[in-house]
């Protein structure tokens, strides 16, 4: 198990993304995922190296799909969640989940 470092906000977006991608993704549609689940916009140059460092964390793996059956089709480089990766997120949503248990800014029906 790799040890645990603290995850950002966005490593955290993306680990839960790709657990609601049961065959993962890649680059486009995990950025997808996030701005259907939150309406936050994922740059390109921000999602890949957080991937990369999700990988190099061990929570992440990667492989490279084979090209697309069109015409000039690329292969893509998908990314799937490993179990240590939803520990990790698990882990660190119920620290959050924690933090703000009893804080009533943050109860349903309360107004900030």
């Amino acid at each position: 198990m790799p040890p645990r470092t603290g995850l950002g906000e966005l490593e955290l977006l993306v680990l839960l993304a790709l657990a609601r991608l049961p065959e993962g993704g890649y680059g486009v549609s995990i950025r997808q995922e996030i701005r259907r689940r939150t309406g936050r916009s994922i740059t390109p140059g921000a999602i890949y190296p957080t991937l990369d460092r999700l990988e190099r964390k061990g929570l992440v793996r990667s492989f490279i799909s084979d090209p697309e059956p069109i015409p000039g089709g690329r292969a893509k480089r998908h990314f799937t969640l490993r179990p240590s990766g939803l520990r990790e997120a698990r882990r660190a949503w119920t620290q959050y989940a924690t933090l703000v248990r009893g804080i009533s800014a943050f109860e349903p029906g309360s107004s900030a």
